[in-house]
C-alpha cells in the first residue's frame, strides 16, 4: 500500500524510484554472483585436473596472481558500463578458479580432502547468508567501516606476501583467521552499500562481493587444511 501511495504521490516519487533502482541492482548482483561461480568451479577443476598451476609457487605464483588479478580488476572497472563488463568479470572468475586450484589440490591430497573442501564451501555459504540476512535488518549507516576494513585487508595482504617467502603454518593460521573476520565484515559492508544506494553498478557490486566470498573460502580452506588435514 505504501509503495502505491509513493507511486501516485509526486512528493514520494523519487523515493519510490530509488527503492526500485536499489532492488534492481541487488537482484542483478545476486544473479551475476551466482553465475560467476560457474567459471570459478570450471577453472578450479581444470587446474586440479591438469596441474597447470602446480609450478606457480613462491615468488612466481605471487607475481602471476597479483598481475592477473589487478589487470582483470582494472579491465572490469573500465568496462563495467558496457556490454563487455560481464564477460570480463566472468573471465576474472575463471582466472581466480585456476589460481585457487593449487590450494584445492593440496587439500584434496589429504585423506579427508573432499570433506574439507565441502566444509569450506558450506562455511562460506553460511557466512554469506548470515551477512546477507544481517544487512537487511541493520538500519544504521555502515560507511564508516570502510576505512577500517581497508586497513585490515591491507594488513592481511602484506602478511600474506611475507608468509609466501617465510612459509610459516602458524602465520598462515593467523592470517586465515583475520581474513575470515575481515572479509565476512566486508560482505556485510558491501551489501549495505547496495541496499543504501551507495553502489549503483551491479558489475562493480558483484566484483566486490565475489572478492569477499573468495577470500573467506580460501581462508577457511587454508585453516581447515592446516588444522584438520589427515594424511594417509
Amino acid at each position: 500500500m505504501n509503495d502505491r501511495v509513493q507511486t501516485i504521490n509526486p512528493a514520494g516519487y523519487g523515493q519510490g524510484a530509488s527503492l526500485v533502482e536499489r532492488n534492481r541492482v541487488l537482484r542483478n548482483t545476486y544473479w551475476l554472483l551466482a553465475l560467476s561461480l560457474i567459471p570459478t568451479v570450471l577453472g578450479a577443476w581444470i587446474g586440479v585436473a591438469t596441474g597447470i598451476t602446480q609450478s606457480l609457487n613462491g615468488g612466481l605464483g605471487l607475481v602471476v596472481f597479483l598481475g592477473g588479478a589487478f589487470g582483470f580488476i582494472f579491465a572490469i572497472e573500465k568496462t563495467k558500463n558496457s556490454a563487455a563488463g560481464v564477460p570480463v568479470l566472468l573471465g576474472f572468475t575463471f582466472f581466480m578458479g585456476l589460481m585457487l586450484s593449487r590450494m584445492i589440490a593440496m587439500v584434496l591430497g589429504f585423506k579427508n580432502g573432499p570433506e574439507l573442501v565441502m566444509t569450506a564451501f558450506g562455511g562460506t555459504a553460511g557466512v554469506f547468508f548470515a551477512m546477507a540476512s544481517l544487512s537487511t535488518v541493520i538500519k544504521r549507516d555502515l560507511s564508516g567501516m570502510g576505512k577500517w576494513l581497508f586497513v585490515g585487508a591491507l594488513a592481511i595482504m602484506v602478511g600474506g606476501i611475507i608468509n609466501v617467502f617465510v612459509g610459516s603454518s602458524a602465520g598462515m593460521m593467523v592470517i586465515s583467521v583475520m581474513a575470515i573476520g575481515i572479509f565476512s565484515a566486508y560482505i556485510l559492508y558491501d551489501l549495505k552499500r547496495i541496499i543504501d544506494g551507495g553502489e549503483t553498478n551491479y558489475i562493480s557490486a558483484t566484483l566486490a562481493l565475489y572478492l569477499d566470498i573468495i577470500n573467506v573460502f580460501q581462508a577457511l580452506l587454508a585453516l581447515l587444511g592446516i588444522m584438520g588435514g589427515e594424511r594417509d
